[in-house]
């Protein structure tokens, strides 16, 4: 392996794309931290109270999941 190809190989790893997801990321974990009182969910029958960034932040790895899945699947 040329140095050349290591150099190329680096600097690939962080397209815009990637950039902007870590971005988003990082401030969705400031959003869910920031909110940490305690919330009543209601989910399907039961109601569940639990803290809210508990909440957001299975949502936003239900979401990752799903992401992943749906785009892999292409």
């Amino acid at each position: 392996m040329t140095s050349s190809t290591r150099s190329r190989r680096g600097t690939a790893f962080w397209t815009p794309g990637r950039v902007a997801l870590a971005a988003l990321g990082v401030l969705t974990l400031i959003f869910i931290f920031g909110n940490t009182r305690r919330t009543e969910i209601r989910l399907l029958i039961p109601e569940v109270a639990m803290p809210l960034w508990l909440a957001l932040f299975a949502t936003a790895v239900i979401g990752g999941l799903c992401g992943f899945y749906f785009g892999r699947r292409r």
